[in-house]
Parts: C-alpha cells; structure tokens; sequence
C-alpha cells in the first residue's frame, strides 16, 4: 500500500514518519496544500493507495488573528486534497479534532452532530470534514494530542478531553492508517480516556500550576471528551483475527 502524507514536518506528521518509515511526505515546498495545481502534480506522479491528510492551521489563538490563513490551510487545503484523491482513486484518511464539537456534553460518539463551533480553528475544521467528504473514499479521524512534553506553566482543570501526548496517539492513528482500505467506517474517534488538561499536564509536567478557561484568552469548550467504543471494537477485531 503506497501512502502519501501531508503536514510531514508537523507534530503528528513526524511521529507518523518514525512509525511507517515507507510513507511519502514531501514538504511544503513541493507540495503546497494551499495550491491546488501544487497537490494534484504530486499526487498524480506518485499515484497513492492512501493520502493522510495531517497538514493543518492549529494555532486556536493564532486563528482568531489569521483568520484568512487559518481557513485557506483548513478549509480550501482540504478541499484541494480531496479533489487531488478522487483525481488517482486513493482514499483519503483526514486527520480532524474534537474541536468540532460544542463542549456542552462530552462523550461525544461518531454519529453525534457536531457544532456550535466556540472559535474560529474549530468552524474551519468543522468546514474541512466537510470537504474531505468530497473524497469518493475518506475517513474522517477525529484526534487531539499534545507535544511529547507540556508546553506550559498552566493548565485548565475545567476543560476535559480525550487528548493525550502525540506519542501516545501517534501509534493508533498509524494502526488506522495501516488498515485505512479495510475500514469502512466514515468517522472514527481515537483519543484516551476522559481527563481535565491539568490532569493530562500533570503526568509529564508536575509542577504546572491549575487555572481555568476563562485565562484562554479565547473561548474554549467545555468538555469534548470522544467516545472511542467504535475503534476500540475494530483494535479488538484485528487482534482477535491475528491471534
């Protein structure tokens, strides 16, 4: 299986690379999301099996201040990579977030509707699981991870996630991406348990001081914990036939 790969130098792009050191990443450069002539020459020389779609605006603050820039990477991005899969026949793995959804509940399963966005990065991203629907064939993986060490001095224990560091999740997101033509389902959420971020800082960073939402400086949601029993029943089935 030939997989190409955007946003190869990103945080969870690398990790990827270590993990399947046969993927195809070119860098910005050669093929620039934002232009659409940019990602269809690539794609078409290297006829992929499977694109991971990883590149993506992820500044929640930035985005706010670079709207244009946000949405042109998220939203027209997307929607470039997309027409590039239908254009060779590849299947098209979008790398989303739990972003997409409100906050107001947690658990949230696949099928749930997502929305209202509280910010800016979380409307583009809702947008771009939109256009990665245009693929013919696409699964839309929705994630949320942190650099292998906590970037910050604090941490909100009233917003819960299912996040965890990329060298926890990197490893499942590659597992999906191994068996992405045997998949058939659209959506999937592979995240951790439910946990504040002052808990998930905690285990790496100690000493990181608590604070709450309201210090963001941006809207944040409350809760958007994902429920994985989806993927946890498709890990379970893979070992179970390996065995």
């Amino acid at each position: 299986m030939k997989i190409l790969l955007t946003g190869g130098s990103g945080r969870l792009g690398t990790e990827l690379r270590a993990l399947l050191p046969q993927i195809i990443a070119p860098d910005s450069r050669e093929m620039d999301i934002t232009d659409a002539a940019s990602v269809r020459a690539v794609t078409e020389r290297e006829r992929p099996d499977v694109i991971v779609h990883a590149a993506a605006y992820t500044n929640v603050g930035g985005a706010e201040r670079e709207r244009e820039a946000c949405w042109a990477v998220n939203v027209r991005g997307t929607r470039h990579v997309a027409a590039a899969a239908n254009a060779v026949g590849a299947k098209l793995v979008h790398i989303s977030t739990d972003y997409v959804f409100s906050g107001e509940q947690g658990d949230y399963h696949e099928e749930d509707t997502p929305g209202p966005v509280v910010n800016f990065y979380a409307l583009t991203k809702l947008v771009a699981e939109e256009a990665a629907r245009a693929a013919g064939r696409h699964l839309i993986l929705r994630t949320s991870f942190r650099p292998r060490e906590f970037a910050y001095p604090v941490a909100f224990s009233d917003v819960f996630t299912g996040q965890d560091y990329v060298d926890i999740i990197t490893p499942q997101i590659a597992l999906a991406v191994q068996h992405a033509l045997d998949i058939d389902d659209e959506v999937l959420h592979i995240v951790t348990e439910r946990k504040s971020v002052y808990e998930l800082a905690r285990r790496r960073r100690p000493e990181v001081q608590e604070g709450t939402r309201a210090q963001a400086g941006v809207t944040l949601p409350g809760d958007v914990s994902l429920n994985t029993q989806r993927w946890e029943a498709l890990r379970a089935s893979w070992q179970h036939d390996q065995a």
